[in-house]
């Protein structure tokens, strides 16, 4: 059997530890994703008779991919640079 035990830190309201054996890694990682889980102390996986804490691996699945420049702001960067030309030609 395998389940997540999600531990969710109040502050000074105690903590609280959230296991649920319906629960999937994807499901956990959708949850911290969408904001639902916050203030996490730790993620620990429970497989058979071994523990893993795998806080760190959920919390990099689960934020959001670094995406550069977008294709708009390289278009209003083009642009400003065409605007830029045509104000100094005519001085």
């Amino acid at each position: 059997m395998q389940y997540f035990v999600v531990m969710i830190d109040y502050g000074r309201r105690g903590r609280e530890a959230i296991v649920d054996p319906e629960i999937t890694r994807r499901e956990v990682i959708s949850r911290v994703a969408s904001g639902e889980y916050r203030n996490i102390s730790f993620i620990h996986e429970i497989a058979d008779c071994s523990v893993e804490d795998i806080t760190a691996d959920i919390l990099s699945e689960a934020a959001p991919p670094d995406i550069g420049a977008t294709g708009a702001d390289l278009q209003a960067s083009d642009f400003d640079h065409i605007r830029d030309l045509r104000k100094h030609e005519r001085a």
